[in-house]
């Protein structure tokens, strides 16, 4: 008598439900992958969007010329063909104002590295930059 086999279930490939699944979860990694890098290009817009002709600045250094004046060295990042003004404000030992000055850097660099001083009335220890904006008008 003849033994009946049957042929193994993977000698002549997948069955058409595995294809099927498989088919179905590159189709979901795609479509997240393709999400994701939809995402990443969204986000990279808006931040292009949101940051063109902003300008920024840092007080690198300080120091008191006399009672009534105190130097700045004032660092300004920017694009270049923006015009922007930062805003100082000089303070007293006990924490009070006692200057403030708006400072202006016209359009054509980057990066502006200026001394600046700012008029007091009376003696001030230290400056605060209070921020900057591009120039309007």
């Amino acid at each position: 008598m003849a033994e009946s086999r049957g042929l193994p279930a993977d000698r002549y490939g997948r069955s058409g439900t595995d294809e099927a699944r498989s088919d179905h979860r590159l189709r979901v990694v795609g479509a997240v992958a393709g999400a994701c890098a939809l995402a990443v290009l969204g986000w990279f817009g808006y931040s292009y969007v949101t940051t063109a002709g902003t300008v920024s600045g840092e007080v690198i250094k300080y120091d008191p010329v006399s009672e009534t004046e105190i130097e700045a060295h004032l660092e300004v990042r920017k694009e270049a063909d923006v015009a922007g003004v930062c805003s100082l404000r000089a303070l007293a030992l006990d924490k009070a104002e006692v200057g403030r000055a708006d400072y202006t850097f016209e359009a054509g660099e980057r990066r502006v590295d200026r001394v600046v001083t700012l008029r007091t009335t009376r003696e001030a220890y230290a400056t605060e930059l209070l921020g900057c904006k591009p120039l309007t008008g």
